[in-house]
């Protein structure tokens, strides 16, 4: 596991083997989730990063909410 300091005025620089394992690039947005005492750094991604993720999926396995209750 990897530790970093927080400094005087609490920023932290993300070590380099973290870099090398996600795909950072400077001036890149991060969103930071906090829940029950964690904090999360997720990078933010354009909506076009998204198109296709879907094109797999089979129509019948959408289901209607009606069909969800």
């Amino acid at each position: 596991m990897t530790q970093v300091t927080v400094s005087s005025k609490y920023q932290v620089v993300i070590p380099k083997d973290v870099r090398r394992q996600v795909p950072l690039r400077t001036g890149q947005k991060l969103s930071i989730v906090v829940k029950e005492g964690l904090i999360a750094l997720l990078p933010d991604r354009p909506l076009a990063s998204f198109r296709g993720f879907l094109k797999d999926m089979k129509t019948g396995e959408i289901r209607e909410k009606r069909d969800r209750l």
